[in-house]
């Protein structure tokens, strides 16, 4: 199984610093959730379902939240119509704001939708109650 380490490696340079950044960030500040590979790309996860990963593509690398569109955060632009998926794409180190990150990190803890479940409610999402 691909690792998130592999996954960065195999970036250009840029997106190699870019991706090596977020995921420290992530890692710093939800050193307590679950990590891999899921669908190509590096995804954290709480209890099973997904909050927070990135990947490459045309736009840069995008960083995204999958319950974000709740996060009333002007910098991340609410992607999809059916789901709550929020991300914002980075080009460069110094685009990345270290705050900005660590806040969403935080809102993605407590703003949770239940994706893990979305196939067996038939495409339903849920708000998750978190304590």
């Amino acid at each position: 199984m691909e690792s998130i380490q592999h996954y960065i490696a195999n970036l250009s340079e840029t997106d190699q610093a870019i991706g090596q950044l977020l995921s420290d960030l992530i890692d710093t500040h939800l050193s307590f959730t679950e990590s891999k590979i899921w669908h190509a790309h590096p995804v954290w996860f709480i209890d099973g379902n997904p909050i927070v990963g990135f990947s490459k593509q045309k736009a840069g690398i995008r960083l995204m939240f999958w319950s974000g569109a709740d996060f009333d955060e002007e910098q991340l632009a609410v992607r999809g119509q059916k789901f709550k998926d929020a991300s914002i794409f980075y080009n460069s180190v110094s685009e990345i704001n270290a705050e900005d990150v660590q806040r969403w990190l935080q809102k993605s803890e407590t703003i949770q939708w239940d994706y893990k479940n979305i196939v067996k409610r038939k495409g339903v999402l849920e708000r998750l109650k978190i304590v």
